[in-house]
């Protein structure tokens, strides 16, 4: 299912009793990030929010903001038209394994997918809701030129953008979509970077190292030719979930939006750069990367739990804002876990799993708990059948993607459940011998990572928790696990049931 716009998908949070809007003025600067961050602490993710009056420096917005939307797994699998996300897991699982037809059935089964298939193929369009207003700014003024006149003027400044935490460096933008192109191959990539800023006119953009918009920013650089960028906000949730999700290096984000939502996505023309964007967005802001132009950004309050240092940072020149007349801010914070960010990266987990047994078949699930955030602390089970087989896995799952920054990899049995972090902590306590079946590795690492001497390159470690075998380094007997009888169990159910 596809949402036409954000708005609708806010109205079908508060149809399903997932919305609460708060009709009074509430400020942007640090009070909306309390009211998040305890509903984000509530039981489940909480309730989306719609703040219908947030306040800029103590006058209302132009525009209503969002947050939370995503933050259970319910709303999560919402976003993407989906009762659960394992539907899309599963249509993943046989996409991946799809064979030639032994029957009208399977036949009918394998249509259906190529359907869904050639839904990831964009349209093209000539205009769409994001181009309702219009603002073109000049490289003279300091105030945009205005196509249409909208009540209020939309500018960076009046925009209900968020200072999170109290020692963060300024407002943050928290839920762009950064689209980009690499100069050379023409790819598209579309990423999710913080955006600090400056004034109404510049924002810090904040790809690290690792991102490929750095990657095609270094293309530019080289080139010394200004870098075009267009930042979307709102529209359907799945281009926000494709920005995050550690799709495969090539694999275009736009693409798998429209697989996602089982519609192609619209692509219009920005007004003022040579990019395409999806025409349905609630904000589009159009502008540039001056190579060699750097920044210090920060500090900010991350999904680490902790501030992030000041840094240089890119600059990204707004030549344009356009938007819907009706549009929503979306917004969303970071910070210690639970929040928001955790159903999103677990539902990247869940749809991307398929990928991971493909490259390792044994691989039997994989959860990354909300104390990790993110990519602190991984939890693997696999069906073991070889001595240092855990091993293996770690190093595999260490070089696919962002998994390189996990810190943490703890691998264990197939019976345990590897969302139950209480159980993988019993198994690795109990099964482990701390030098035996542990491992260190140099590796890339986080830029937001503190806790590293150097940033961006530090160590992980490898914690092998599974049942010990022959060659492993073990010479006794591995205990049995302690179990009930299951004819005990349903005799005890039975006497429980009849009292």
């Amino acid at each position: 299912m596809a949402y036409d716009s954000f708005s609708a998908f806010v109205a079908a949070l508060e149809g399903a009793g997932e919305l609460k809007r708060l009709r009074f003025p509430v400020a942007t600067e640090l009070e909306i990030t309390e009211i998040a961050d305890r509903e984000m602490k509530s039981t489940g993710g909480g309730k989306a929010l719609l703040f219908e009056k947030p306040t800029v420096n103590g006058k209302e917005a132009a525009f209503p903001l969002a947050i939370n939307t995503m933050g259970s797994h319910r709303r999560m699998a919402m976003a993407l038209g989906l009762n659960h996300i394992d539907e899309l897991m599963r249509q993943m699982e046989l996409i991946l394994k799809a064979k030639p037809p032994t029957s009208l059935k399977h036949a009918w089964t394998l249509a259906m997918q190529g359907l869904d298939l050639l839904n990831a193929k964009p349209k093209h369009v000539q205009s769409g809701p994001c181009k309702e207003v219009v603002h073109r700014f000049s490289d003279a003024d300091a105030l945009p030129s205005a196509i249409s006149h909208p009540p209020s003027l939309a500018t960076l400044l009046n925009l209900p953008i968020l200072q999170c935490w109290p020692q963060d460096g300024g407002r943050f933008i928290t839920l762009p979509c950064v689209h980009t192109r690499d100069p050379d191959t023409g790819e598209r990539n579309l990423g999710m970077y913080r955006m600090q800023i400056y004034d109404d006119r510049t924002t810090g953009m904040h790809w690290q190292v690792h991102k490929v918009g750095a990657r095609h920013g270094r293309r530019y650089y080289e080139k010394g030719v200004r870098m075009p960028v267009a930042v979307t906000l709102g529209g359907d949730p799945a281009y926000t979930f494709a920005a995050t999700a550690p799709l495969p290096d090539g694999l275009d984000e736009i693409l798998f939006a429209g697989f996602a939502r089982k519609k192609s996505v619209e692509l219009v023309k920005c007004e003022t750069v040579d990019l395409e964007v999806p025409a349905d967005v609630d904000f589009v802001l159009e502008g540039y990367v001056q190579p060699g132009e750097m920044r210090p950004e920060g500090p900010f309050g991350d999904h680490t739990g902790f501030y992030t240092p000041v840094d240089d940072y890119p600059v990204f020149h707004l030549t344009a804002i356009t938007h819907r007349h009706n549009a929503i801010y979306p917004a969303t914070i970071v910070g210690i876990p639970p929040m928001e960010d955790f159903y999103m990266g677990t539902a990247s987990v869940r749809i991307f799993l398929p990928i991971f047994k493909m490259n390792f078949p044994e691989i039997v699930d994989i959860a990354l708990p909300a104390e990790g955030v993110f990519h602190n602390l991984v939890f693997v089970s696999i069906r073991k059948q070889y001595a240092w087989q855990a091993f293996k896995i770690m190093h595999g799952l260490w070089g696919m993607g962002q998994m390189m920054f996990s810190k943490y990899i703890v691998v264990v049995d197939e019976d345990c459940d590897v969302h139950n972090t209480s159980e993988v902590l019993f198994r690795m306590c109990a099964n482990t011998d701390p030098q035996r079946d542990s491992t260190f590795i140099k590796n890339p690492t986080d830029a937001l990572d503190h806790a590293q001497t150097t940033a961006c390159i530090g160590t992980h470690m490898g914690i092998d928790a599974t049942r010990k075998l022959p060659g492993e380094g073990y010479h006794r007997t591995w205990p049995d696990l302690l179990k009930m009888d299951p004819a005990v169990k349903q005799r005890v159910d039975a006497l429980l049931a009849g009292k």
